[in-house]
């Protein structure tokens, strides 16, 4: 199976439990795994058979920047589940993390994985 990769997408959004983390919002470190089959676009070099990765890493932004959820799992499966609607997507992987939210980490965070 192929793969299209977005790597460190970077959202500002509000996301946790605690208080604080609900005044302002905070960076949320998005990566998504695509898994379709490619071939059509490798053998045509047709743009309508490829992934628009374009369009999944708005809605990843949106989803990250409007849901204010409290969970990075919740977040995660809202990104997992747009992914899955788009044309020709197979399976996802989808990482949430929120860079510094714990003491002496680059960051923390939740993958998830889920196919049609």
């Amino acid at each position: 199976m192929d793969k299209v990769i977005i790597k460190d997408l970077t959202a500002r959004g509000i996301i946790g439990i605690n208080d604080w983390e609900r005044e302002k919002p905070q960076e949320i470190l998005i990566n998504i795994i695509l898994f379709a089959n490619l071939k059509e676009a490798c053998d045509t070099d047709d743009i309508s058979y490829c992934i628009n990765y374009r369009t999944i890493s708005k809605k990843a932004l949106f989803i990250a920047e409007e849901s204010q959820r409290y969970t990075v799992e919740a977040l995660a499966e809202d990104i997992a589940r747009a992914c899955l609607g788009e044309s020709g997507v197979i399976k996802v992987i989808v990482r949430v993390e929120k860079p510094g939210a714990v003491r002496f980490s680059q960051s923390v965070g939740v993958e998830i994985e889920r196919s049609n």
